[in-house]
């Protein structure tokens, strides 16, 4: 019986084996093409990668070089000859802002103040440069934004998981201390001084102002990273 069986048992495989082959020959095009499909989407990809590494380093020599200009007004004309999109012409219309506002008050200074509010309000723009934009534009000396809009604003900005919401808080703070409302600013510079979230320096100058409002010094030392009783 021993032999027989051995027999059936060859021509099964050999059997399965020409079906294997059959199959193959049929349909290994499709593994064929597959395989070659895989290699060519890893190889765009990464070429894709390498160009954006090419385009951020040199779209940042060329905001470290506009950087290196002498003045404000130099500075911004250079930013403003950068080409760009997207969040990279929102970064270089913040930065352009920043030098404008460090100057006079004027039409530079006017173009600035309404590039912030046109980042802010661009829905293109990734939600930080938004938030970072709406947060200049309110917090910049010499507005004429009306007190109901920068208060509404302000309180948008700093409503919990806003990635500037500790700078609208002490923004908050400085206009009801500016309104004569010395407890709400204490309050809120407390509220400033706890957030483990806020940067130091940040922390820090609440801490200050909780000081110089009579609030103690207490607070601000028992939430220093690091602090021991």
């Amino acid at each position: 019986m021993s032999n027989p069986d051995s027999f059936i048992d060859e021509v099964t495989e050999e059997v399965r084996r020409e079906r294997l082959f059959r199959v193959m020959r049929r349909y290994g095009w499709i593994a064929v093409v597959g395989v070659v499909a895989l290699v060519a989407g890893a190889a765009w990809y990464e070429w894709q990668a390498h160009q954006e590494r090419v385009a951020s380093e040199a779209f940042g020599d060329s905001v470290m070089a506009a950087m290196d200009a002498p003045d404000a007004p130099a500075r911004a004309e250079a930013l403003a000859g950068i080409g760009a999109a997207g969040d990279q012409a929102a970064v270089l219309r913040l930065l352009a802002a920043g030098e404008a506002l460090a100057g006079p008050a004027g039409a530079a200074r006017d173009k600035a103040l309404a590039d912030l509010a046109a980042v802010a309000g661009d829905g293109s723009v990734s939600p930080v440069w938004r938030d970072l934009a709406a947060l200049r534009r309110l917090a910049a000396p010499g507005t004429d934004v009306p007190a109901a809009e920068r208060a509404a604003g302000l309180a948008a900005l700093a409503e919990p998981g806003r990635p500037f919401r500790p700078l609208a808080q002490e923004q908050i703070a400085l206009d009801k201390l500016a309104a004569g409302d010395k407890a709400g600013a204490l309050a809120d510079f407390r509220a400033v001084a706890a957030d483990t979230q806020a940067p130091s320096a940040l922390r820090a100058r609440a801490g200050q102002m909780i000081v110089v409002l009579g609030g103690g010094a207490e607070a601000p030392a028992r939430n220093q990273a690091g602090s021991r009783p």
